[in-house]
């Protein structure tokens, strides 16, 4: 469990699948991120419980400090230990739960876990360019803006271009 002062990051246990599967079967959760379809109750348990045989991607849930509940997830995906990099994405799922500071601390508890216990070097996402309040929390982060896809996805009917952002260790560098 990697603690912070409000939230920790820990494994994604059985009991968060109904909450995960209810976040990723709303359309306005997966608007944040892809077109919205239907998803399947067993395509979901593998996808959330069967990570161990996948060194390439680590999921952890966001809980509040003395809780069980889960409020979100942190997802490490595409790590590349050769080039020391990996993606990085995020989730706090239901709307009350967002503005509260739990997504900026999981996403520091993430960088961190991935410098101190994944070797990595260069931490990478992107994120729809209408979302300013995400793009201000990665700034924030240290992510700098590496380009914007222009009309990359097609979501609700209209084009998104998604930014590419990335955040290189400070002492890593060449």
């Amino acid at each position: 469990m990697l603690s912070g002062r409000h939230v920790a990051l820990g494994p994604i246990l059985p009991d968060d699948l109904p909450r995960l599967f209810l976040w990723g079967d709303d359309p306005e959760i997966a608007r944040l991120n892809e077109p919205y379809l239907p998803k399947s109750l067993d395509r979901e348990h593998d996808f959330w419980l069967n990570t161990a045989g996948d060194p390439r991607r680590v999921f952890m849930a966001v809980r509040r400090n003395g809780r069980s509940d889960i409020v979100g997830y942190v997802q490490v995906i595409a790590i590349e230990p050769i080039h020391r990099s990996a993606s990085l994405g995020i989730l706090i799922g239901r709307v009350e739960d967002r503005r509260r500071g739990y997504g900026r601390e999981a996403m520091q508890l993430a960088i961190d876990f991935c410098w101190k216990h994944l070797n990595l070097t260069r931490l990478s996402l992107s994120v729809h360019d209408d979302n300013a309040s995400a793009i201000a929390l990665y700034e924030q982060l240290g992510f700098v803006t590496e380009g914007v896809q222009r009309q990359a996805q097609f979501i609700a009917g209209r084009w998104i271009d998604v930014r590419l952002m990335a955040l290189v260790h400070p002492r890593r560098t060449a």
